[in-house]
C-alpha cells in the first residue's frame, strides 16, 4: 500500500508538494487554514475588482527556461494568457523628469544613455552584465540535497562564461550598484527598483529573463495561477481540506506522525511536510523542541523581507496616456509624507492596465505598497477604532497623492482597501507579516538551507523559508525537492509528468 503524507499549507510550495507527491504514488492530503488556495499567492474581491496581492511577473513563462519544465509539471501554464510588458519600471522625478526601465536590454541601454551620457561607462559595463546573465540559467530540476560530483561539475560549467559577473554583482548590494551611477534620476531609480540590501544579481538576472520573454505575467493573475495549480492537484487524485488550521504537528519517538488540527482532531500519516510558515512551524507547532543552533541562528540574524502595508484603490477611470509599465510607477513627491510613522519621499503605483480582469470595464484597479513594521500595526490593533482610523488616515494620503499626479483622481476612486502587516499574519500566518521570507542580501545569495530537522524523522519543510530570496519559483522547486528526497528514501524512482 502507497504511503501517506499530509501537507500543511496550501500555498505554491505546499501544491507541488502535493502534485509531485501524487504523481509518485503517495497519498496526499492538504490541511488549509484559509478559504482558498494559493497561500501569499492570492487576491480578493471588493466591490467588483479583484486586488491583486502577489503576482508581478513569472520567471520560466516561457519555453527555454529551467523553471519552465516545473510549471508545465504543475499544470500553471497551460491554457493561460501571458503578457511580456516592455517596461519593468517607470521612474518620475519632482523636475519631471522620466526614466523607463525597459525589458529590452538593447531599449534600456539607450533610455539610460539619453538621460546620462556622462555614466556611459557605468552604463555598459551594467548592460553587458545583464547580456551576460541572458546565456545563464540556474539548474532547478533536483534538490540540491541530491547532488553528486557529476551535477557539481554540471553546475560549474553552466556558471563558468559568467562566473566574474555572478561573482561581481552577488557580492554587490542594489544601494553599491544605484551609487554608481551620477546622474541623481538613474542613481534614485535604480535604488528604488528593489530593495536597497538585496543582492544586484537579483534585479540583472531579472532583466535578463525579461529580456528572453521568459518572465511575463499571467492574465488574471495571482488566484489564475494558484486555481490552476489547485486543479491539477485535484485532478491528481489529491485532497485539500480548507478553513482546517494546523496547531500542531504529532511526535512520537522523534518521528513526525500527524497533525493536530484547532477543532481538536488528530490526522496521522506516514510522512508531515510543512509548507507553512517557518517560524510557526518550528517554534510554535514543533514548540522549538527541533531547532538547534544553526535553525535559531536563521530566525535571529537572517533580515526578513519588511512587511507590507498593501493599498487597493478601485478608480473609474482607464490611463491610457500612460505607458503599460508591468512593476509600478514610481513617482518621487513635492513633499514628503508620513505614512506609518515613516517619511515617504516616493510611492509606488501599480497600474493594472496590462490587465482589464482585475476591474469592470473601462475601469482600472491600482495598487501600493509601502514597507512597514508587524509590531507598529500588532499594538495599534489592540484599539481598532484606531487601526481603522489610521488605515483611512493612509488611504487619504496616498489618495491625495495621486491626485497630484493625476488630476481628477480622488474624485474617481469608488473602492478602497487596506491591508496591514496584521493582515497578512491572519491569512497566511507569516512571521511578522513578512511576504517572502528571507531578503536575497550579498551574505546569503549561494546559502543553502535543509529540509529537514536534526532529530526529527519523517518530517520535511518546504516553501519561502527554507529557500533564500522567496518568490513563487522557490515554493515550486522546495515542494519537487522534498518529494524527490522522499521518494529516494522510499527506493522510488522520482517521476514527472505534464498533465
Amino acid at each position: 500500500m502507497s504511503k501517506s503524507m499530509i501537507i500543511v499549507g496550501a500555498g505554491m510550495g505546499g501544491l507541488s508538494t502535493g502534485c509531485y507527491g501524487q504523481m509518485n504514488g503517495y497519498r496526499t492530503r492538504i490541511f488549509e487554514m484559509h478559504d482558498k488556495p494559493g497561500g501569499l499567492c492570492t487576491a480578493w474581491e471588493r466591490k467588483g475588482y479583484t486586488i491583486d496581492g502577489c503576482l508581478h511577473w513569472l520567471v520560466g513563462s516561457a519555453p527555454g527556461a529551467e523553471m519552465y519544465r516545473i510549471w508545465e509539471d504543475l499544470g500553471a501554464l497551460q491554457g493561460q494568457r501571458i503578457i511580456n510588458p516592455e517596461r519593468y519600471f517607470r521612474f518620475e522625478g519632482a523636475d519631471g523628469a522620466a526614466f523607463h526601465m525597459f525589458t529590452n536590454i538593447d531599449r534600456l541601454k539607450d533610455e539610460m544613455l539619453r538621460i546620462a551620457p556622462e555614466d556611459a561607462n557605468v552604463i555598459k559595463q551594467t548592460v553587458r552584465a545583464i547580456k551576460n546573465f541572458t546565456r545563464m540559467d540556474m539548474p532547478v530540476d533536483k534538490a540540491p540535497e541530491m547532488y553528486c560530483v557529476l551535477d557539481v561539475l554540471k553546475l560549474v560549467l553552466k556558471i563558468a562564461p559568467v562566473l566574474g559577473d555572478f561573482s561581481r554583482y552577488s557580492r554587490m548590494t542594489i544601494r553599491e550598484l544605484a551609487q554608481r551611477f551620477t546622474n541623481p534620476l538613474l542613481r534614485q531609480a535604480w535604488g528604488l527598483a528593489w530593495l536597497p540590501d538585496f543582492s544586484a544579481l537579483f534585479i540583472l538576472m531579472t532583466l535578463a529573463w525579461m529580456h528572453k520573454r521568459q518572465a511575463g505575467y499571467i492574465i488574471g493573475g495571482s488566484m489564475k495561477l494558484s486555481r490552476a495549480i489547485e486543479k491539477r492537484y485535484l485532478d491528481l487524485g489529491g485532497v485539500v481540506s480548507y478553513k482546517s488550521r494546523v496547531e500542531g504537528i504529532l511526535v512520537e519517538d522523534n518521528k513526525a506522525v500527524g497533525v493536530k488540527l484547532a477543532d481538536g482532531s488528530e490526522q496521522r500519516a506516514d510522512y508531515v511536510i510543512s509548507a507553512a510558515d517557518g517560524h510557526a512551524t518550528i517554534f510554535d507547532m514543533l514548540e522549538g523542541k527541533y531547532a538547534d543552533e544553526k535553525i535559531r541562528g536563521y530566525y535571529e540574524k537572517l533580515p526578513i523581507f519588511q512587511p507590507l502595508i498593501y493599498i487597493g484603490l478601485g478608480v473609474n477611470r482607464t490611463f491610457d496616456d500612460l505607458p503599460l509599465v508591468i512593476s509600478g510607477l514610481i513617482f518621487e513627491l513635492e513633499k514628503p509624507v508620513y505614512i506609518a510613522g515613516k517619511e515617504q519621499k516616493w510611492l509606488s503605483a501599480r497600474i493594472h492596465s496590462f490587465d482589464p480582469s482585475l476591474a469592470p470595464a473601462s475601469k482600472t484597479l491600482v495598487t501600493l505598497s509601502i514597507e512597514s513594521t508587524y509590531d507598529y500595526w500588532a499594538k495599534l490593533r489592540e484599539d481598532m477604532g484606531k487601526y481603522r482610523e489610521e488605515k483611512d488616515r493612509i488611504a487619504a494620503t496616498v489618495i491625495a497623492q495621486l491626485e497630484r499626479r493625476f488630476v481628477g483622481f480622488k474624485s474617481q476612486v469608488e473602492m478602497v482597501d487596506v491591508a496591514t502587516p496584521v493582515t497578512f499574519k491572519r491569512y497566511t500566518g507569516n512571521w511578522q507579516g513578512s511576504y517572502e521570507g528571507w531578503q536575497m542580501t550579498p551574505d546569503i545569495v549561494t546559502l543553502t538551507m535543509g529540509k529537514t530537522l536534526s532529530g526529527l524523522d519523517n518530517f520535511y519543510m518546504c516553501g519561502q523559508w527554507v529557500i533564500p530570496g522567496g518568490g513563487l519559483p522557490s515554493g515550486a522547486m522546495s515542494g519537487r525537492y522534498v518529494v524527490q528526497m522522499m521518494c529516494k528514501r522510499d527506493g522510488i524512482k522520482f517521476k514527472a509528468a505534464k498533465p
